[in-house]
């Protein structure tokens, strides 16, 4: 199958289901629940991100869908020890590293791979050898879409936070030159032997083109479906959003 004729995967991220429940301490709204779900919507696969100062996922969330699910768990974690001891317990199905800072509210930004080349190749291959599908989550760079080549990563997780954010502030010009360095960077890593996914703060707006980058064939998208389910259930936004890229894909 040709890479323009591939099909466009669709992983949903259930962190902020967690968020929810964490806010009152109990067990409702409960992320495995949105997890079977999404499933039931026909997503390919679930994002969960197990952060260090646990804010929404916990370690029991990762141990049961690592136990329950139908579909591939991408465990998104920090590259620390304590992380890659838990991802080689549950042994998911792709492991995605991201940087994490306690003061952010949401992921700013890529990995920084260029950098600490040496510290992440030694980082990466114990989860490998356990046989998980290991991923970069790196700002469309040049630098760092070679450098994830270099120290082994099967995948690169396009960072799409600033066309998202340049698109809501009406900012289209820049959008525009954002939405092209997408589009080159995905072609640099397919070029580079790199599977090529993409997320963060896509919508129904933003998502389109990049849904129709071919070298990408899966999209990684959480907060915003949450946010959609409140108006029209989490199948619904989920359905909705594959329908849009499938459209943009076509």
């Amino acid at each position: 199958m040709s890479q323009s004729r591939a099909p466009l995967r669709l992983g949903v991220n259930i962190d902020h289901v967690a968020t929810l429940r964490n806010a009152r301490g109990g067990a409702y709204p409960d992320p495995l629940r949105a997890a079977e779900l999404a499933q039931k919507a026909g997503c390919d696969g679930i994002t969960a991100h197990l952060r260090e100062d646990r804010r929404h996922i916990r370690d029991e969330d990762i141990a049961a869908l690592a136990s329950m699910l139908d579909v591939p768990l991408n465990f998104e974690m920090a590259a620390t020890d304590e992380m890659q001891a838990i991802a080689l317990k549950h042994r998911p199905h792709a492991v995605c590293i991201v940087p994490e800072k306690r003061e952010e509210r949401t992921t700013e930004g890529g990995l920084e791979v260029a950098g600490d080349q040496n510290r992440l190749r030694h980082f990466l291959a114990p989860l490998k050898d356990a046989g998980a599908r290991v991923s970069l989550f790196i700002a469309a760079d040049e630098a760092q879409v070679e450098a994830a080549a270099r120290v082994g990563a099967d995948v690169i997780e396009l960072h799409t936070g600033a066309y998202c954010d340049f698109h809501a502030e009406g900012r289209l010009e820049d959008r525009d030159a954002d939405l092209e360095r997408l589009r080159r960077m995905a072609a640099l890593a397919s070029d580079l032997g790199l599977e090529v996914h993409a997320g963060h703060g896509l919508t129904y707006e933003t998502v389109g083109p990049v849904a129709a980058i071919r070298q990408i064939v899966e999209l990684n998208i959480g907060h915003f479906l949450i946010g959609e389910s409140v108006f029209r259930g989490l199948e619904g936004a989920i359905r909705e959003m594959r329908r849009l890229m499938d459209e943009a894909r076509g």
